[in-house]
C-alpha cells in the first residue's frame, strides 16, 4: 500500500509539473519570438525608410552598402524590391538558404501590410524565418523590404531557458519526491504497525500491540482503540486459561481422593455384578483423572510462558525413540528410526521435540495393530528448519476424516473406546504452533498414516510471539485419531 500510494503521489505531482513546465517553456518561446520580430522590424522600417527616399543612383548605392553590411553583421539576407517585385538591391547573409513563406511576406507587404507574426521558435527549428515591410506611406507603396533572419540566437536563448525550466522542474520534482516519501512514511508507518499487530494477535500471540505514536490523530486514536481491545481479548482468554488450569488442578485432588476410596472398597465387594460395576467406575475415574491432566496440560502449553530455546532436534529425536522401543516391543510393534542426522538444531520450546513425538509415538502404540511398523526420520525442510516424519502402516482414517485427528476431545469413531482423553495430539498441535512451526497428517501408502511436524532452524530468529506457521511437507494439516 505505501508504493502504491507513494506511486499516486509521483504521479500526481508529475503531472503537475508537467502542466506548470510546459506552459511557462512554451510562454517564453513566445515571448522570445516576439522580441525578434520587434528587433528586426524596426531595422526593416529604417531599411524602408531609405529606400523610399532612393530617388538616385547615390541613395540607391547607399542603400545596397547599409544593407550590405547589416547582411555581413547579423548574417541575414535583406531584399529591396519595387511595386512591380523587381529586385531593387540584395545583401545575401552569409548564403544560408531562404527560408519559407518569403513569397507570402512580400505579396502582404507590396498590398502595405507588415509581417506581424512568426512562426514560434524552438530549440529545433525553424532555422530562419521571414519578414517583410512595406516601402512608401499611406497608401503609397512603392516596393517591399524583405528580411530572411537566421534563428540561431533565438533557438540558443530559448534552450538555454528551457533547459533551466527544465531543471529546476526536476529539482521541485525531487523534492516534492522526498516531502512525498515522508509524509507517505509519516501515513504509512503506524498502518503498518497495526498490521503486523493484526497479524500476530490473529495467530495467537496475545501480547500483540500496535507500539508506533506516529500518523494522523485518526490513526492514533484507533491504535489506542486497537490495544484498549487486544488487552480486552487478552484478558478474557487469560482468565478463561486460568480457569481450566484452576478447575483442572483443583479437581485432581479430590479426583485422585476417589480413585484410592474406590479401590480401598473393591476388596469388600463380593464378586457379582457389583464388582464388574465398580471396576467400570474406577476406569472411569481413572480415565477423568487422564482428561483433568489432558487440560491442564493444554492450558500450561496455550499460556505461552515459556521462551524459545535452541536445542538438538536429531538428539531428541534420537533419545526418545531408544525410551519408546521397549513400549513398542511389548505391544509387539516395530519402531524404527532411519537417517537420522548426527546434529540438527532447532529454535523452539523448551523439550518440543521430544513432547511432540511422545504424543504421535503414544498414538502409534493405541492404534496400530500388533505386527505394524512405525518410521521416524528427520530432514532439513525446504524452507528453513527440520522436518520430523512419523509414519505407521495402520488401519488409518478415512480421508473425510483427516480433519478431525487435531481437534480436542475428537476421535474417529470406530476408536471411540480406546483409552485416552483426546487430547494428546491437540497439545502437540499446540507446542509445534507456538514454537513457530506446524503439525500436519495424511494418508499413507499403501495404507496408515504420516505425521509431519516442523520445527524452525535457530537462523529464523523470530522472537516467542506464539504466531502459526504453515508446516511444509507433503502432508496438510490435521487432527488426533
Amino acid at each position: 500500500m505505501r508504493r502504491r500510494l507513494l506511486a499516486v503521489l509521483m504521479v500526481l505531482m508529475g503531472t503537475a509539473a508537467l502542466l506548470l513546465c510546459v506552459p511557462l517553456a512554451d510562454a517564453y518561446a513566445r515571448g522570445r519570438t516576439e522580441h525578434l520580430l520587434l528587433q528586426r522590424r524596426s531595422d526593416a522600417v529604417r531599411f524602408a525608410d531609405l529606400a523610399d527616399r532612393a530617388d538616385s543612383v547615390a541613395d540607391r548605392a547607399e542603400l545596397s552598402a547599409e544593407i550590405g553590411r547589416y547582411a555581413e553583421l547579423y548574417g541575414a539576407s535583406v531584399v529591396v524590391v519595387d511595386a512591380a517585385g523587381a529586385t531593387v538591391a540584395r545583401a545575401e547573409g552569409g548564403g544560408r538558404a531562404r527560408p519559407s513563406g518569403a513569397a507570402d511576406a512580400r505579396r502582404r507587404a507590396l498590398t502595405g501590410r507588415s509581417t506581424d507574426r512568426l512562426p514560434t521558435i524552438r530549440p529545433w527549428g525553424p532555422d530562419g524565418v521571414v519578414l517583410a515591410e512595406p516601402v512608401g506611406r499611406d497608401e503609397r507603396v512603392s516596393g517591399a523590404v524583405l528580411l530572411a533572419v537566421p534563428t540561431d540566437a533565438a533557438r540558443r536563448d530559448v534552450a538555454v531557458r528551457w533547459s533551466l525550466i527544465g531543471a529546476g522542474a526536476v529539482a521541485a520534482f525531487a523534492a516534492a519526491a522526498l516531502v512525498a516519501a515522508g509524509i507517505t512514511r509519516w501515513l504509512m508507518r503506524p498502518v503498518l504497525d497495526l498490521d503486523r499487530a493484526v497479524e500476530r494477535l490473529a495467530a495467537g500471540s496475545l501480547r500483540a500491540r500496535a507500539v508506533s505514536d506516529t500518523g494522523p490523530p485518526e490513526l492514533r486514536r484507533l491504535r489506542r482503540h486497537f490495544n484498549a481491545m487486544a488487552e480486552a481479548v487478552a484478558d478474557s482468554l487469560g482468565r478463561q486459561r486460568d480457569f481450566v488450569a484452576d478447575a483442572s488442578h483443583q479437581l485432581r485432588n479430590p479426583l485422585a481422593t476417589l480413585v484410592l476410596q474406590l479401590e480401598n472398597v473393591e476388596p469388600h465387594i463380593a464378586p457379582g455384578p457389583g464388582l464388574a460395576e465398580h471396576a467400570r467406575a474406577l476406569d472411569e475415574a481413572e480415565r477423568l483423572e487422564e482428561l483433568l491432566d489432558g487440560l491442564l496440560a493444554l492450558a500450561r502449553v496455550e499460556a505461552g510462558a515459556a521462551e524459545l530455546a535452541d536445542q538438538d532436534l536429531a538428539g531428541a529425536v534420537r533419545g526418545r525413540v531408544e525410551a519408546w522401543s521397549p513400549v513398542f516391543r511389548a505391544a509387539g510393534l516395530v519402531l524404527a528410526a532411519g537417517g537420522l542426522p548426527r546434529e540438527l538444531r532447532v529454535r523452539a520450546l523448551p523439550d518440543a521435540a521430544g513432547r511432540i513425538l511422545d504424543a504421535l509415538l503414544d498414538n502409534a502404540v493405541k492404534f496400530v495393530p500388533s505386527g505394524g511398523r512405525v518410521e521416524v526420520g528427520v530432514t532439513g525442510g525446504a524452507n528453513g528448519g527440520a522436518l520430523v516424519r512419523v509414519a505407521d502402516d495402520g488401519p488409518g482414517v478415512p480421508a473425510d476424516q483427516l480433519g478431525l485427528l487435531l481437534r480436542r476431545f475428537t476421535r474417529s469413531p470406530e476408536h471411540q473406546n480406546v483409552r485416552g482423553s483426546g487430547l494428546g495430539l491437540a497439545i502437540a498441535e499446540e507446542i509445534a504452533r507456538i514454537s513457530g512451526g506446524g503439525l500436519a497428517v495424511a494418508a499413507n501408502a499403501p495404507r496408515g498414516l504420516v505425521f509431519t511436524f516442523r520445527l524452525p532452524s535457530p537462523g529464523d530468529g523470530a522472537p516467542h510471539t506464539g504466531e502459526s506457521r504453515p508446516c511444509t511437507g507433503d502432508a496438510q494439516p490435521y487432527t488426533e485419531r
